[in-house]
């Protein structure tokens, strides 16, 4: 598995990938990309960075309601949230455009290719977090906060968020990873001034020599892996204090 990756990086670091090594080594193809694709990767780290936030405003408080509800709906709910995963981000991103496409302030805004991430990675942050809220344990320290006298806001901010942390870090994690990284969707979203890194890497491969698609996933995993790197850290460190 990795060796397709090695190969790739390593034909944007030499001068003509047909000769190989022969033809010497240079850093001039990852200059060429930074100049024509270096703004993809501020605007990916953002829109990620914006679908957790968003996920977490919106999933957490979801993912509570469907934990606690004793509604046969809420099941049915619950499974209707994951259509988005089902169904092919082609079709997910046509959706959109038929719907919000007339909004041209939108339509032509890096904010509809946010709106068509949080769609489609809010499932995973509410089913990671809605399996953390229905433990036992979970429901025996809310029910003794509420008998001491505790509000809702006091309940949930101070005893169940701080007990499903891991899994909300856990499940950002996952979100974030999956904006950074989500092609088929931002590719129907996307327009010339709102390319992403994913989108930025496949024009470089189809319009562009070979050595300029292979420098710009170097320059890939040099932006993303050491951010996924700290979050993971982070999250580790988060669960260790939390005793999980």
């Amino acid at each position: 598995m990795l060796a397709p990756i090695v190969l790739s990086v390593a034909a944007g670091l030499v001068n003509n990938y047909a000769t190989g090594l022969r033809s010497g080594l240079t850093l001039r193809w990852l200059a060429e990309v930074w100049d024509n694709y270096g703004g993809t990767v501020g605007l990916s780290l953002m829109i990620a960075l914006l679908c957790v936030l968003g996920n977490i405003a919106i999933g957490v408080p979801c993912a509570y309601a469907l934990a606690r509800s004793r509604s046969r709906w809420a099941g049915v709910l619950e499974e209707l949230m994951t259509l988005p995963v089902a169904v092919p981000g082609l079709a997910s991103a046509l959706a959109l455009i038929l719907a919000y496409g007339t909004l041209q302030g939108l339509r032509q805004s890096w904010l509809f290719i946010l709106v068509g991430h949080m769609v489609f990675t809010l499932p995973f942050l509410v089913r990671t977090v809605a399996a953390a809220l229905r433990r036992d344990e979970l429901h025996a320290l809310e029910e003794a906060a509420r008998s001491l006298g505790a509000n809702f806001m006091q309940r949930f901010m101070g005893v169940l968020v701080p007990a499903v942390l891991p899994a909300i870090v856990a499940g950002s994690l996952m979100v974030f990873t999956l904006s950074v990284g989500e092609f088929n969707l931002t590719w129907m979203l996307h327009t010339p001034l709102t390319r992403t890194l994913p989108v930025g890497l496949a024009d470089s491969y189809a319009s562009m020599r070979i050595e300029i698609g292979s420098a710009y996933t170097l320059l890939f995993l040099l932006v993303i892996l050491p951010v996924l790197w700290g979050l993971q850290a982070a999250g580790n460190l988060i669960a260790q204090r939390h005793g999980t």
